[in-house]
């Protein structure tokens, strides 16, 4: 019983990490949105959009600490990226030279 207290504690830490992250991120953008997606093996991604256009992205150990995490900082989660919640997000040069070097296999 004490290895299931002791990982429920380490979980209990990273949700909280991850929410102040969130709630930081939230702050510096005027508030944010999100998205958890699941990643397989490696966790959650979790996707946020501030409502100035910034966005950001965070991983998580799984998606149960992931949607906890979403949850404890307060801010809205979205099912999906959809169409309305992707053109939320501004794209910069940086982001626009970075996907041109994609397609020109750079």
């Amino acid at each position: 019983m004490a290895d299931t207290q002791q990982v429920d504690a380490k979980a209990e830490r990273k949700v909280a990490r991850l929410a102040q992250q969130i709630s930081t991120f939230s702050k510096a953008h005027g508030g944010a949105e999100a998205q958890v997606a699941y990643l397989g093996e490696r966790g959650a991604r979790i996707v946020l959009v501030g409502e100035d256009g910034g966005w950001g992205d965070l991983v998580a150990p799984s998606y149960e600490i992931a949607q906890k995490a979403v949850e404890k900082s307060g801010i809205t989660v979205h099912e999906d990226f959809d169409g309305e919640f992707a053109a939320k997000v501004t794209t910069g040069t940086y982001e626009w030279k970075r996907m041109a070097g994609i397609q020109l296999g750079g």
